[in-house]
């Protein structure tokens, strides 16, 4: 009732400055995750994105990105629902990079109609890595057999128990080379002519907030709080978007916590520990 009424004052007679949402995307870009291992995926993200863009009074919502990439296609749903929902409520985005916004980190920020980051930043890694484990001498020396039986000569592609086929790493860099091309279109469609002639931008380098101004990755450098204070007044102020509560008080992540609670715990645990290797392995490319 108070905003309501706070809307039929003219702007000029009221008191307090303009208040922009902000969202915190922080942490690696997967499927799955859980209370005491949340991830970034459309699931966690979508309600904190509704809610920040329903912010009616709020010219553009501020989004705060701290991650190393992850899933391309979990990075691209989130980008598309940022664009569709500032598309459909006519508000700027404005994207602060952290420590890192790489890979598919960056895919995410290439949703901002200005990409802002700290000169220490990391942005950038615009490529596609894949990693496993093969383990085909060990089962010898452990005396183990593995038999698998297929209808269709392709089902073991890339078996990690199976002896590394020429063929199937060929079939793998098919696959990349199509993700990497549609990340590049996406860079060059939002970044468009503010890229430097540079060889190396899509060779999945990735460089500091000021190199990257210079190579026409982001738009400038600087903080959140600095920058939309400079853009709306020194009364503006943000207003930080969080997840909801559960009954015991934790924030929930997202849909996916339910889904974890439901499943057996052995299971979950194996899961969580090479979800989390891999979460590390990400953080470890960028020193971090």
């Amino acid at each position: 009732m108070a905003g309501f009424l706070k809307r039929l004052v003219p702007k000029r007679f009221r008191r307090d400055g303009v208040t922009i949402p902000a969202i915190r995307l922080h942490g690696a870009i997967m499927a799955g995750g859980g209370q005491l291992r949340p991830v970034l995926n459309l699931a966690t993200v979508a309600p904190l994105l509704e809610k920040a863009f329903s912010a009616t009074d709020a010219p553009a919502v501020a989004i705060s990105i701290n991650s190393p990439g992850g899933s391309p296609v979990q990075s691209r749903l989130i980008y598309q629902r940022i664009r569709d929902l500032a598309e459909e409520k006519k508000k700027r985005v404005l994207i602060f990079v952290e420590d890192v916004a790489a890979s598919g980190g960056y895919m995410i920020a290439l949703a901002g109609d200005e990409i802002i980051a700290d000169p220490t930043s990391i942005v950038g890694s615009i490529g596609v890595v894949s990693g496993g484990f093969g383990f085909p001498e060990l089962l010898k020396k452990i005396g183990v057999e593995r038999r698998v039986y297929t209808a269709g000569e392709n089902k073991v592609v890339l078996d990690p128990f199976q002896p590394e086929k020429e063929r199937d790493v060929e079939f793998l860099k098919g696959l990349q080379l199509e993700i990497h091309d549609t990340f590049i279109q996406m860079v060059k469609a939002r970044r468009g002519s503010l890229l430097a002639d540079h060889p190396d931008i899509f060779s999945g380098l990735f460089w500091t907030g000021r190199r990257g101004q210079e190579l026409g990755l982001i738009d400038g450098l600087g903080d959140m709080r600095g920058e939309v204070k400079k853009r709306y007044g020194t009364r503006a102020r943000l207003e930080l978007i969080q997840p909801a509560r559960s009954l015991f008080g934790r924030r929930q992540p997202g849909a996916a916590v339910a889904a974890a609670i439901a499943a057996p715990f052995a299971a979950s645990a194996a899961a969580g520990l090479v979800e989390a290797i891999e979460e590390r392995a990400l953080w470890a490319r960028f020193g971090l």
